[in-house]
C-alpha cells in the first residue's frame, strides 16, 4: 500500500512550483527592455542594485541542498558571505546576461533546504524588490500572495516576518488573509507581505493605528 503521507507532500511542493514558474517567467518579461542604465537602480532589497537582486534570485533556483551545505561550510557558516558569494557568481557580464541566467532557471525545481512556499515568497518579494523601484507593477494571482502571506506571518526563516508582526492585527482589503490581534494593520495583500518583511515603502499602501508601529520595525532583523 502507498504511504499517502509522502504523496501529499509531493502534492503541496508540485502545487507552488508551478506559482514559482509563472513569477520568474513574468519578471523576465518585465525586465526585457530594461535600459542598461537602469539596472544599476538601487533596489528595495538594502545594499543591492535590481540586477543583482535578479542575480540572488538565479542564485536560489540554482543551488540544491548539497551545493548550499558546501558553501556555507565553505563561508565558515557566515551566512551573509554565501549570499554575496552566490550572487556574484550569477551576476554575468552585464545586465543582458543577467537576464539570460534567470531565464535558464525560469522552469528550475531546484533550492536550498527551504520548503518550496518559502521560494516563492522569495520571488515575489525580491519580485517587488525589483518592479517598485522601476515603476513596474505586476497584479499578483490573490490565491497567490495570499498563499504568501499565510507562510510569512508565522515563519521567521530566512527574513524575520513572525516577529515582525507581532501585538499587531493584519487585515488584507482585497483578500480573506487576516492574521494577530492588536492595532490594525490594513491594505493589499501584497503592501502586507512586504511590509511584514521588512519593506518600509509599502507602509505607505498601508492604514490603521498598527501601522507607525509596523514601519518602525521595518529594516531591523
Amino acid at each position: 500500500m502507498t504511504d499517502p503521507k509522502p504523496t501529499a507532500g509531493r502534492d503541496r511542493g508540485a502545487g507552488v512550483w508551478p506559482s514559482i514558474h509563472t513569477e520568474r517567467a513574468a519578471l523576465a518579461a518585465d525586465l526585457e527592455k530594461l535600459t542598461d542604465d537602469r539596472w544599476t537602480t538601487p533596489s528595495l532589497c538594502r545594499g543591492l542594485t535590481v540586477r543583482e537582486v535578479l542575480a540572488h534570485l538565479t542564485a536560489g533556483a540554482s543551488l540544491n541542498t548539497v551545493r548550499w551545505l558546501a558553501g556555507v561550510i565553505r563561508c565558515r557558516f557566515d551566512f551573509d558571505k554565501q549570499v554575496a558569494v552566490r550572487l556574484a557568481e550569477q551576476l554575468g557580464a552585464d545586465p543582458a546576461e543577467t537576464l539570460e541566467r534567470f531565464r535558464r532557471v525560469v522552469a528550475s525545481t531546484t533550492k536550498p533546504p527551504l520548503p518550496p512556499v518559502a521560494m516563492l515568497g522569495e520571488t515575489l518579494v525580491h519580485g517587488e524588490d525589483i518592479r517598485r523601484p522601476l515603476g513596474i507593477h505586476r497584479a499578483y494571482p490573490i490565491d497567490v500572495i495570499t498563499r504568501v502571506a499565510e507562510y510569512y506571518q508565522g515563519s521567521d526563516m530566512v527574513v524575520v516576518a513572525r516577529k515582525r508582526i507581532a501585538g499587531l492585527r493584519l487585515t488584507a482589503t482585497d483578500s480573506t488573509f487576516t492574521t494577530g490581534s492588536g492595532p490594525v494593520v490594513s491594505g493589499p495583500t501584497t503592501a502586507l507581505v512586504m511590509a511584514m518583511t521588512g519593506r518600509e515603502a509599502y507602509c505607505d499602501d498601508l492604514e490603521g493605528e498598527g501601522v507607525e508601529l509596523l514601519r518602525g520595525r521595518c529594516g531591523t532583523s
